[in-house]
């Protein structure tokens, strides 16, 4: 039976966050984390894990033909070319990584994770599709110039470990190795808003880019984290897309070829500063943010270990699920992610999306054993217990009534 391991990264994912914030506990630092943004940062991850099952072996297929097809050197596979390659990637990593802050369509893949207030294990998982898919074209140079597929995918593996336990404060300067590696107190400054640490430390475990082309920066006061504009949502949706808006509402107010373009792929920093409150008040997310109460984030909290649980499953035995059981998997969690975003944004469309996840669940169970044409039976029924008993007043009681404005 051939399943994927790489499936037990994902609760070893919440184990280490988990032992992170039992030391925070012990050291009285707890208040590095924050409950509402560790789940926004979990979602986030869950999201890039589930979308890149059905992408991820296409990395590889893509590397190979580019090196079966077009390698410009026929690079060996002897141990010291491992070295190399380890360097060559982090110096293609440091580029994608500092173009993704320099221009405004990379940046929209990157700055969900930027996102978060807090720093800590959490906010590695900050990492959207777009931007997997984006750096993926850039590691495309490595084969290019005659490194071996398969030697690419074991640096890329071992390369994104190691930068999953720079996003720490529990960890503080290292001494002489801040000269050599991204220790956690670089990439703390990396993640920082403040005007002196931006733009700065874009290596992913080695500084020597960042001082050979004038971005290297240690830490000297302590860090503010998160974006010169911070966002005011915890909505999954708006996090993946606001950027992409914003990028749209400049090019639609831009006069002439030059400020379109600039639009699309000038710098950042250059950004209509006014366009975010606009779009934020057109799109509803410049509410007030809450605080969850316990029994609040108990409901939160079973959702996210089921689709925790569901996604390790599903890359556990990808390859034996049926193209319905991914659809299904896939439109489930994503919901579900959307579900949770608005649970903490205290949406009050939040029970129609209740509704339909409750029937897509139905559909699924009925299509699996043929019995589609009874899914009417389960929809009528919904709609006359919310006849009789007002169901959505009743949900809304007891989910809303735990949130009280923060």
């Amino acid at each position: 039976m051939t399943v994927n391991y790489l499936a037990f990264a994902i609760p070893a994912f919440f184990i280490f966050v988990f032992i992170e914030f039992k030391i925070a506990q012990h050291q009285k630092k707890s208040k590095i984390f924050k409950y509402e943004s560790t789940v926004a940062n979990f979602s986030v991850g869950i999201a890039e894990r589930l979308l890149n099952l059905f992408i991820a072996a296409s990395f590889y297929q893509v590397y190979n033909w580019v090196y079966v097809h077009y390698a410009i050197f026929d690079i060996s596979t002897k141990w010291y070319v491992w070295i190399l390659l380890l360097f060559s990637t982090d110096l293609v990593w440091y580029w994608y990584h500092r173009l993704g802050h320099e221009i405004n369509f990379l940046w929209a893949a990157h700055i969900v994770h930027h996102q978060s207030e807090e720093f800590n294990l959490s906010a590695a998982a900050r990492i959207t599709t777009i931007q997997a898919i984006f750096r993926n074209v850039f590691w495309c140079i490595l084969p290019l110039v005659g490194f071996h597929p398969n030697m690419i995918i074991t640096i890329l593996l071992a390369h994104g470990a190691y930068s999953f336990f720079t996003h720490t404060q529990l960890i503080g300067k290292l001494g002489w190795l801040e000269n050599i590696l991204i220790t956690p107190s670089l990439h703390g400054v990396h993640h920082a808003s403040d005007e002196k640490y931006l733009d700065k430390n874009y290596g992913d475990v080695f500084v020597f880019w960042d001082k050979l082309f004038g971005t290297f920066q240690a830490e000297e006061e302590p860090p503010q984290y998160g974006l010169t504009h911070p966002i005011k949502s915890y909505s999954f949706l708006w996090q993946h897309f606001h950027y992409y808006l914003e990028i749209g509402e400049a090019y639609k107010r831009a006069n002439g070829f030059k400020a379109k373009w600039n639009a699309i792929f000038g710098s950042p920093a250059l950004m209509d500063q006014n366009i975010r409150p606009v779009l934020e008040e057109r799109y509803f997310q410049n509410k007030k943010q809450h605080v969850a109460k316990p029994k609040f984030k108990t409901y939160l909290n079973i959702q996210l270990i089921v689709v925790v649980a569901m996604l390790t499953c599903a890359t556990l035995f990808y390859s034996y699920l049926t193209p319905f059981n991914k659809g299904s998997i896939l439109i489930f969690i994503l919901v579900t992610l959307i579900n949770i975003g608005a649970l903490l944004e205290q949406r009050r469309w939040i029970y129609y999306l209740e509704c339909f996840r409750l029937i897509l669940i139905f559909a699924v169970f009925f299509y699996t054993f043929n019995l589609v044409e009874f899914l009417i039976f389960p929809v009528i029924i919904l709609i006359a217990l919310e006849r009789t008993f007002s169901l959505r007043k009743l949900y809304m009681k007891h989910v809303f009534e735990h949130v009280k404005a923060g």
